[in-house]
Order: structure tokens, then sequence, then C-alpha cells
């Protein structure tokens, strides 16, 4: 199911602390990032070409990315923050988006389960927050959420470009340096560097009915550069009516009345979307493997991916940790040898249907090893997996998908992996993708 409407299907957010995590200062710090007139401060980026953003490359999908790839070892996108819900409790939304923020940081330090070392490298940081609530309303969200008109009942009617509308400017609030009477959009924040991505909270009221996380994004070839005027919807779905930009940016939506696992969720389900959209070739081929959406091509089931295993009578069993039998109502293929890869959002290495993380049963896997060779003859390693792994993060992101997919996000080949790709290179930092 790579396409979710959270607002309708019920599959909403909220958070929960990270121990150890690296906290904002206070809760209005961003107000710092303003002058008194309001509009922005100068931005102080480090003249450090190892960090982004730098001096040299502020906005998303800058040229100076993919040039400069491999000597990235931090990351420190800018969020805006935005509240759109009436229900919420004043302090609740910042509370929400500072825990998932700790969240993002533990899961991008690569094989931090097993080095307490291993350096963060997403360090997302607040640039602003907006609180669009109206005064004495209590219930559902407020009138500035973008709508589509007359949409039917039941669905989508979040206007996704309505973001990047003149009217929304006045909601965000930041005046433009040049000309103080008139409000930077949402497209202009972005191609000046100020906003790196959105995360906003809403209410499930169903007077606004919303995709989990959304993003465009450019096209690029095999050799990482932009394909003159092409780009993809490359998130967990998208609006086709929303205007491309120019450069990518993810808007992802929380639930005020879910937890940190479901926002985790949506991030990586829009991971998995940018993946599927290839959009970055080589992103595309060695995910598809890492996430098992290679399926059909390695087993030669009738799918690519047990996404496919929705329903009553589908699912997987394992009768040896060597052995799943695939389950497609009264179909069946016995997968042996069978050694799980990565997983993906859904399905760990033993999931035996979607959102399985209770199995205790060992299952082989390569998860920890994946394109390492640590094996006989320079195989990946394939162990014994059970779901004590991810108890380490039960506190930290304790709902939906949560804290498998801090610990999932933590195999991903990100700074400093040791992964090799087809050449036997060192394999590309995937984080960095984020931000193509």
């Amino acid at each position: 199911m790579r396409r979710t409407a959270w607002a309708a299907l019920g599959l909403l957010v909220v958070l929960a602390a990270s121990p150890g995590a690296e906290a904002q200062t206070s809760p209005d710090a961003w107000r710092a990032n303003f002058r008194a007139d309001g509009t922005p401060a100068p931005l102080r980026d480090p003249a450090d070409r190892t960090q982004w953003p730098n001096r040299w490359s502020r906005a998303n999908s800058d040229d100076w990315i993919a040039a400069n790839h491999d000597r990235i070892r931090r990351m420190r996108p800018r969020l805006l923050l935005i509240n759109l819900s009436n229900q919420c409790k004043p302090e609740k939304p910042m509370q929400l988006f500072e825990q998932l923020r700790a969240a993002v940081r533990e899961s991008s330090r690569y094989h931090g389960y097993r080095d307490p070392k291993a350096p963060v490298f997403l360090d997302y940081t607040v640039w602003r927050y907006v609180d669009a609530r109206e005064p004495g309303a209590g219930k559902g969200n407020c009138a500035a959420a973008p709508r589509k008109p007359n949409a039917p009942k039941d669905e989508l009617n979040c206007d996704y470009g309505g973001f990047f509308s003149e009217a929304f400017a006045s909601v965000i609030g930041v005046r433009d340096p040049k000309d103080p009477q008139r409000f930077l959009r949402l497209d202009e924040l972005v191609d000046r560097g100020y906003v790196h991505e959105v995360w906003f909270t809403a209410a499930p009221s169903g007077d606004f009915r919303c995709l989990e996380c959304v993003e465009e994004k450019p096209v690029y070839d095999e050799r990482f550069r932009k394909v003159p005027g092409k780009w993809v919807q490359a998130g967990n779905g998208g609006d086709g009516q929303q205007k491309w930009t120019g450069r990518s940016l993810r808007i992802n939506g929380l639930n005020d009345e879910r937890g940190i696992g479901c926002g985790m969720e949506n991030l990586a389900h829009s991971f998995e979307g940018t993946a599927h959209s290839q959009a970055i070739p080589y992103f595309t081929r060695y995910f598809h493997e890492f996430g098992g959406f290679d399926l059909d091509k390695r087993y030669g089931l009738p799918f690519d991916s047990f996404y496919a295993l929705w329903g009553q009578g589908k699912g997987i069993e394992y009768p040896a940790p060597d052995t799943a039998v695939v389950k497609d109502g009264e179909k069946r293929w016995t997968l042996k040898p069978y050694a799980a890869p990565a997983g993906n959002v859904h399905f760990p290495p033993n999931g035996r249907s979607h959102y399985d993380q209770a199995n205790t049963q060992p299952v082989l896997s390569t998860i920890e090893d994946w394109r390492i060779g640590s094996g006989p003859g320079g195989r990946d390693l394939a162990k014994p997996w059970t779901n004590a792994a991810l108890e380490p993060y039960a506190r930290l992101a304790p709902d939906c998908m949560g804290k498998w997919l801090v610990y999932w996000r933590q195999n991903v080949p990100g700074y400093q992996n040791k992964s090799r790709d087809d050449q036997g290179r060192r394999m590309k930092n995937w984080w960095v993708f984020l931000f193509y």
C-alpha cells in the first residue's frame, strides 16, 4: 500500500522523546532567525564544504549537492513547521516536531545500534514555526489549511499547490526583505534556501484530508545530472494539480492524535516513493534490492514485494530460519534457501504480514551485512534475526512501525557505510538523495 490518505484511513500521527538526542535550545529558539519587522535574518551557513547547507549551496536540488555528494558528512536541513489543528494544546505541535526530529537524528546514525560513536548525519533545525490555530476554536482544522473546493466527501481535499500560494504566504508570515509589504511564498523560501522541508500537524476530523508525505523531485540521469525539464512525484502519492516549482520539497503531514512512530512511517514511505519514482536511477537500482522490491526476479514470485500480500489468507510462514512459505489465498510458494534482505516499511525480515513487529521466530537475514560481504566466499552474512533488535527503540518511537524504522534506517547505507556497489566502490550515502 504505497499511497495512503492518513485522514481517510486512520493512519495518523504524534511523538516520544529520544534518549541522548540533541534538542533545540527552546521552543522559541527559531525566533532568532527573524528581524523585528518579520523579514528573515541573514543565513549564517558554515564555510565548510563537508556540511550542507553551506556558503556555496543553500537550496534543495542545487547542482552542488550532486557534485559534492561524497564529501558531505552532515546535513542540517531547515524545517518550516506549521500547526493547522485547532484542537491542539498550544505546546503540543512543537513537542511532536522536536521528538520526531530527535528520532530522525538517531535513525541517521549508520549501524548506530552497534557503534555508540556513529555520527549523526541528518540533523534538522527549526527555521520557523507557524501556529495557525483560530482563537476560540477547539475542533477540526483552521480555515487557513489549503483545501480544494467541492472535493467529493471522503476523498483527498488537501490542496498541496495551495501551500505555495500568495494566500498561504501570509499564513507563513515571512516578509520579503526587498518589499516588506508582501510575504514570501513557499517556493521563494525554498529557492532562497530558507526552507528545505515542511512538517505540518493537522486534526483527523475529516475536514482536511491529506496524504502522509508528498514530494516533487527533478529527474536525474545515471551520472547524477538533472534531465532538463523532467520531474516526478517522488513521495507517498502526490497531488497531480500541484505545480512544479523547480526544486524538490517534502511536505510531511502529521496527525496530532498519533505518535512519533507514525511520523517515521510517513518519511520512510516517502523514501520508498523516491525509489519507486526512478528520479535517481542509482538509488532505485539498489534500494529495490535492499528493500525486497525485486522478489519477482530473485525468487520468481508473481509480484515484486510482500506489499502484494494485503488481505485475508495472505502472508508468510517460516517453518525454518532458512525457509519462507508465501501464501496468497490457495496459492503457495516455498522459498528455500531463503534469507531476507533488509526489508521495507511494512515488512521486517521475519514479518509474517503487514506491520508485524511481534515475531520472535528467527529468520535468516542479511540486513546488517547488506552488500558488505562478511560471510563465506565474500557473500553477505545471513544471521538469524528477530524482533529483539527493535527493543532499544521501543520508547523512542512506540507506535506504528516506529521502532522498526529507526533500526531499519540505521542499516540504510549512510555516512561512512561499508556497503559496495556493483563496481566494488563504497556505496553512496543515500540520505543525501533526500535533497537532490
